[in-house]
């Protein structure tokens, strides 16, 4: 079956998604099936492995978060803008060690922080296990580290490692 159907989640979410965009008719359904069997073997023939989930009850408590996060951040980032205060923004990069070192699960966290606004994910040096992001408006660079690390680097290791 794994010949076939190499990541089956994958494939299903992506024929979903493309059906949820382009609307269900019988052509896009077609086209959504084409692709989204076709899609999972190019991601194999490049040599990517399938992810591995250890601990999937945890994903929905994670997911929440995120959630929240990116609503707080919106809020916050409108309210510096719109607000009319013209105080010097702190805007810095910060380099932070990081002992996460699943592939998914880095590649979830660069999705997280670059989705939360004021927050951008910049360069993962994986010799050094060091993530380089910027932050719109810093105050306390260890608060950043510790928020980070304590919301999203160690439930993502719970879950992938």
């Amino acid at each position: 079956m794994k010949r076939y159907f190499p990541y089956p989640v994958l494939t299903g979410c992506l024929a979903l998604m493309w059906l949820l965009l382009a609307g269900f008719t019988r052509g896009q359904f077609v086209l959504a099936v084409l692709v989204s069997l076709a899609a999972p073997h190019a991601l194999k023939a490049l040599g990517e492995e399938s992810a591995t989930v250890k601990r999937w009850l945890l994903i929905p408590g994670f997911l929440g978060v995120v959630l929240v996060d990116i609503i707080r951040s919106n809020i916050s980032v409108v309210w510096i803008l719109l607000s009319g205060d013209h105080r010097p923004r702190n805007s810095n990069f910060i380099t932070m060690p990081m002992k996460l070192k699943s592939p998914t699960g880095l590649a979830t966290l660069a999705v997280v922080l670059t989705s939360t606004p004021g927050t951008a994910w910049l360069d993962y040096n994986s010799t050094r296990g060091e993530l380089l992001i910027h932050v719109f408006d810093i105050v306390d660079e260890k608060q950043w580290i510790e928020q980070i690390t304590k919301r999203y680097e160690e439930p993502l290791r719970e879950i992938f490692e």
